[in-house]
């Protein structure tokens, strides 16, 4: 029996450097003839930020374009929509009588916003989000979830949810996945800041978006943050920035810190930086390329979405009349 793989991404922002080294880089790497791997975009999560709606849909058919542009097989693996599949927010609204208020706004996410603007204003969307991200997980019987760090407490959170459901009703309804953590995946920093991690909502030079084109790119990582110690080291406490671009340089040249240390000894930062500019350069180049060639055709990625949405629509519809049924529900 084929291992299940399920990975989410949510459409706000644009794709950056961070997101794809840190997880999307290493998704096509589980599709096997031993996995079968669902992608899902969601949606319904980016909602609580508010886009509009020409751009919720233009960041929705992008990730679908980077999705096919880093290898996914859409064939094999379905691409769907959240919101494609009305099973996850009933299965969220069920899963919400299995939670308390106590851990949810122990949430990182919630509880970051609410002790900066206050809990009176927090919509209760945010409130919820970990229900839906477990319903998500847990409507498709996922045996394996690869996450990053920041979501190590939602995590925690689906298997505790799952395992109240379960110890209820008697017998394991609700599959408790296993999360990992994508073996190859680096924790990117800003650019302008190597204190905090690199994120589409920061934006700025900090941040090197996926499509950014070559001579932006470039000017990035010109003017990325170092120190006044002119040695190339990898040193977190004492050198954030320096130890930054070296991971970025490990992570799309496959090498090693120890190796680009004594590479770049006796060089200074700017031919450092140089370096890691134009290896980030070369890799997303391919990727920038086809990402372009899809995205012009909206009608095909909208058909690999029906294709998606097809493929898990049934599974998602049984799961939820199962889980009905044994609650009680007529």
């Amino acid at each position: 029996m084929k291992k299940r793989v399920l990975s989410g991404i949510k459409p706000t922002g644009d794709v950056h450097l961070g997101g794809y080294l840190g997880a999307m880089r290493e998704w096509p790497k589980y599709q096997s003839s031993e996995n079968e791997v669902f992608y899902f975009i969601a949606d319904l999560h980016a909602l609580n930020a508010r886009p509009t709606a020409s751009e919720l849909r233009t960041k929705t058919l992008d990730l679908v374009a980077w999705l096919l542009a880093l290898g996914i097989d859409s064939e094999r693996n379905p691409i769907y929509l959240q919101s494609q599949i009305p099973e996850h927010s009933e299965l969220c609204w069920l899963l919400n009588n299995f939670v308390t208020m106590g851990e949810l706004s122990r949430m990182t996410q919630y509880k970051d916003k609410a002790q900066k603007s206050g809990s009176e204003g927090q919509l209760v969307a945010l409130f919820t989000y970990p229900v839906l991200m477990a319903a998500d997980i847990l409507l498709y019987g996922a045996d394996e979830v690869p996450v990053g760090e920041d979501q190590t407490q939602h995590v925690e959170l689906t298997r505790d949810i799952a395992q109240r459901f379960n110890g209820i009703y008697g017998r394991e309804l609700l599959k408790l996945p296993k999360f990992t953590h994508p073996a190859h995946s680096a924790r990117v920093m800003m650019l302008d800041d190597p204190a905090r991690k690199m994120s589409k909502s920061e934006g700025g030079d900090g941040c090197v978006y996926l499509m950014d084109p070559q001579e932006v790119i470039d000017r990035k990582f010109s003017r990325a943050v170092t120190d006044s110690e002119g040695v190339v080291r990898f040193n977190k406490q004492d050198q954030p920035g320096v130890s930054n671009l070296l991971e970025i340089l490990a992570a799309v040249t496959g090498e090693t810190i120890e190796v680009l240390e004594q590479r770049f000894a006796g060089n200074g930062y700017g031919d450092f930086k140089k370096a890691v500019a134009e290896a980030v350069i070369e890799e997303l180049a391919p990727i920038q390329a086809e990402f372009a060639r899809l995205r012009k055709d909206e009608a095909y990625l909208l058909e690999v979405l029906t294709r998606g949405k097809d493929r898990v629509a049934s599974e998602a519809r049984e799961k939820l009349a199962e889980l009905k049924q044994v609650i009680g529900l007529v």
